[in-house]
């Protein structure tokens, strides 16, 4: 028998219809665990005594209900991580750094990284993790340097919470396809780039190119982007974004020449109405310090609904909504922008701060608490960071 593991708490939303907090235990009695550590050897039992070597290892032996546990390390890949069988929504399969313990997932060795100029990535040579299975729990882990971060196309009921996914050679963080029900939950996804494209698709964070209901995002932080912080294009179903920041995205701070970054925080759909219509719903998010627009529709004509938002300093629209009527944007403020709010035929929702009128000071312009370390739950730090002074209840509280 193989020795058992502690769990990090994997956070659900009961928003969502999930029962709340579950935390996480590997119980010695429901569930066998795996080990991976650098100083493994692949052809050991993958005890804790005796672990595997490569995280492949452990992913080609792991079945529904059981856990991977990887010791702290780097993990230098000379293949893609390939995750294609699944779990089942009463017995996900746990991938997860081992305690506190800083597990880094290296793909520079890998393939496209970066591709010539106007090449294609394989399908699937696309992601340091390539993902193509329904109910996983990854947890805790950092994803540097691959041909897209992770890339998960047609995925169901997965949870991603408390990843890091950072200067990778195309979008650090993509779902895909017929994908549903998923939940990425306090990701971190920074200074992914994309030479290959001229910088015109690595964001933070993509759903974008397929359909399905219920997936949410929550906690997220998409900063230092090359194209867009988030980016929904031509996703066919309605998103959730709740208390998530895109920030310093659509800059060229790696001299990438003939340059096309996009620079949008939150890119909701489109694209310039050709794409499906979704009713993308956010909440309580900012967009700041950005290159273009702070939200955009992007040209989806879906009945979007932002509510408790803030754009900020942002190089063009803070709320850029002129591609369709039924948007609703409501409580929202926008301070600082090269223009506040494009509208177009919208007449939908109430009390944003253009509504209002008159001059918005903020209680604090610094955003170093919410940029800087998560709590120990894994939340983004609260902090008075672009809060109204007079403390009207209009844009986000993070």
């Amino acid at each position: 028998m193989s020795s058992r593991v502690v769990i990090a708490a994997v956070s659900v939303l009961t928003a969502v219809g999930v029962s709340a907090a579950v935390t996480g235990t590997a119980d010695a009695a429901t569930a066998e665990t795996y080990y991976v550590a650098t100083e493994g050897s692949d052809s050991a039992a993958g005890t804790i005594d005796a672990p595997f070597a490569t995280i492949q290892k452990a992913i080609d032996s792991v079945g529904a209900g059981e856990v991977i546990a990887v010791r702290g390390g780097t993990y230098a890949l000379t293949a893609n991580l390939q995750i294609t069988r699944s779990g089942t929504a009463e017995a996900p399969i746990t991938l997860t750094r081992y305690g506190d313990e800083r597990v880094v997932i290296d793909g520079e060795a890998l393939d496209y990284t970066p591709g010539a100029v106007g090449s294609t990535i394989p399908a699937a040579q696309r992601g340091a993790i390539h993902m193509a299975a329904s109910y996983w729990r990854l947890f805790g882990l950092e994803i540097e340097h691959g041909p897209y971060g992770v890339y998960c196309d047609d995925c169901n009921g997965n949870t991603f919470e408390q990843l890091v996914t950072h200067d990778n050679y195309e979008t650090g963080f993509q779902l895909q396809g017929d994908s549903a029900g998923n939940m990425i939950l306090n990701l971190d996804s920074h200074d992914n780039r994309d030479p290959r494209k001229n910088g015109e698709s690595a964001d933070g964070l993509g759903i974008k190119e397929g359909s399905g209901a219920g997936n949410v995002v929550s906690g997220a932080r998409l900063g230092n982007n090359v194209d867009d912080g988030f980016d929904a294009w031509s996703f066919g179903s309605p998103i959730t974004i709740e208390n998530s920041i895109a920030y310093g995205n659509g800059y060229n701070r790696w001299d990438i020449p003939d340059f096309s970054g996009d620079g949008n925080g939150f890119k909701l759909g489109g694209s310039s109405g050709t794409g499906p219509a979704a009713g993308h719903v956010v909440s309580n998010s900012m967009a700041f310090g950005n290159a273009a627009h702070g939200f955009t529709d992007n040209g989806n004509t879906g009945a979007i609904t932002i509510a408790r938002a803030t754009a900020y300093g942002n190089g063009k629209t803070g709320f850029d909504c002129d591609g369709g009527s039924s948007t609703i944007l409501s409580a929202n403020l926008a301070v600082g922008n090269a223009t506040a709010v494009a509208l177009g035929s919208l007449s939908g929702g109430s009390g944003n701060s253009w509504d209002i009128g008159g001059t918005w000071t903020l209680l604090s312009t610094d955003p170093s608490t919410i940029t800087g370390a998560r709590d120990a739950d894994g939340a983004i730090p609260s902090s008075d960071f672009l809060v109204p002074a007079n403390g009207a209840a209009v844009g986000a509280k993070i």
